[in-house]
């Protein structure tokens, strides 16, 4: 700001002391003392975050004890700003996991997953094959989650480590869940699940995830800002089914 020394208490004629070599020196200056970057603490650095969120998921033995630990873990920021923890809804023992992404604003101020306009018309979409969320049968129903709990701000896309720390929860979950299927939603759902992006060419192609057979499929957002999409979406959903009752699938 232009200021190239301090302000003494008094004032001094430095012409003067020039010429009275035996005159004391002016008081040094006062220089700051620069800022020491110091490094982040361990309990902030991604590897010792991601490591402790896999201590933590192998510790539990069911569904309930993991959502308890996932709840409790602090190594993600997103906790800090959400309003409710979103783990899962529907069925656990169903033979269909669906994986999507993160909550959106609806499904954080509920605390369950798929419950706003996107998860009016995944409903929709699986009913039309026999499945829904709230069937008691096994056979019939649908177990949902995401692979984030906590709602990422302005609906933002997860970030890489924000995925890295949630998928030891996420593998852990369908370890316990253990379903025969598993849908993956969208582009998070397949970059975290198999390491790949690009749902428009994923999409009705079986793959193999957390070691088992998974469909990847167009999020229902994004079917709601392309309705022509929904003829893709239908073939994938015949393939499920059809893949349900053993006569394959692609």
């Amino acid at each position: 700001m232009g200021v190239d020394e301090a302000v003494l208490d008094a004032p001094v004629d430095r012409f003067e002391l020039a010429a009275r070599p035996d005159a004391p020196a002016p008081p040094p200056v006062p220089v700051a003392t620069p800022a020491v970057l110091r490094p982040e603490p361990d309990g902030d650095d991604l590897a010792v975050r991601v490591a402790q969120a896999e201590a933590l998921a192998a510790q539990a033995g069911t569904l309930d004890a993991l959502a308890a630990a996932q709840e409790s873990f602090d190594g993600i920021e997103l906790k800090k700003g959400a309003r409710n923890f979103c783990f899962a809804d529907g069925n656990p023992a169903a033979r269909v996991l669906i994986l999507g992404e993160a909550p959106g604003d609806e499904e954080d101020r509920q605390g369950r997953p798929f419950v706003g306009r996107a998860g009016q018309l995944l409903d929709r979409m699986f009913n039309a094959i026999g499945l829904s969320r709230q069937a008691v049968d096994a056979e019939k129903s649908l177990y949902i989650t995401n692979v984030l709990t906590w709602r990422p701000p302005g609906n933002r896309d997860p970030q890489p480590d924000e995925i890295a720390v949630s998928l030891p929860f996420v593998r852990r979950h369908i370890e316990l869940a253990a379903p025969d299927l598993i849908v993956l939603m969208g582009n998070i759902a397949c970059d975290a699940a198999i390491g790949r992006r690009g749902i428009l060419r994923l999409r009705g192609n079986w793959v193999e995830a957390f070691g088992r057979p998974a469909l990847p499929m167009t999020h229902p957002a994004y079917l709601l800002r392309n309705p022509p999409a929904k003829r893709e979406a239908w073939a994938d959903l015949l393939s499920l089914s059809a893949r349900l009752e053993g006569a394959g699938g692609r």
